[in-house]
């Protein structure tokens, strides 16, 4: 079989989506979406950085009493919507219009596997948004070592390290509502699903496809 430059690119990546909690790393197909069409690329990742800090700021409204959660959840909104007027400024600098985009499926699929009952409804809400900062952070990589731009590729590289503390704060969160050895099997869990819907790919390109 003939290995692509994007095939190779992926491989590369096999150590760090393990410390990331990944099941699997991005198949090539998503950097062949990237190449074609850049720029909602780069409009979807200011949407998906405006939903990262909503989805914090939930958190702290469902769990108020829990104060470490809700000081965590404080810090990652503020890093996030520092991020949405960072993607902002990007897109205005090369005149890319922000704009509305119809959202993948990959968080909705997500989503779904989260149970209904509590503890086990935080342990999940928790390491769902982890494993979303993970692919971000993996695709983050991937972003700064294929893109041929090296504003986009410095832009990418500066992102890494934050969604990689994002992922590792919110599994630490989730070990505050349940064993180490319930969260470490159900981020199995989940992490396996994640992995099946990122296979299964979405035909709009996305950070997330």
């Amino acid at each position: 079989m003939m290995t692509t430059q994007a095939d190779a690119r992926v491989a590369s990546h096999y150590d760090g989506r393990i410390m990331l909690s990944l099941k699997s790393s991005s198949p090539a197909r998503w950097l062949e979406q990237v190449d074609q069409d850049l720029d909602q690329i780069l409009i979807d990742h200011a949407h998906c950085e405006k939903k990262a800090a909503g989805v914090a700021m939930n958190l702290i409204f469902a769990y108020v009493d829990h104060e470490e959660l809700c000081r965590e959840m404080t810090a990652i909104v503020n890093e996030e919507l520092e991020h949405f007027h960072l993607v902002l400024e990007l897109l205005k600098r090369r005149g890319i219009r922000f704009q509305r985009l119809k959202p993948g499926e990959y968080g909705r699929k997500l989503n779904a596997g989260v149970r209904k009952f509590e503890p086990q409804r935080a342990v999940d809400r928790l390491l769902v948004a982890g494993l979303i900062e993970a692919r971000s952070c993996e695709r983050f990589s991937l972003l700064r070592d294929h893109v041929p731009d090296r504003e986009l590729s410095d832009f990418y590289g500066s992102l890494f390290e934050s969604e990689a503390r994002h992922h590792a704060t919110y599994v630490r969160l989730a070990k505050t509502f349940g064993t180490e050895s319930q969260v470490q099997q159900r981020l199995a869990e989940l992490a396996e699903l994640e992995a099946a819907i990122v296979a299964e790919g979405d035909p709009l390109p996305r950070m997330h496809s």
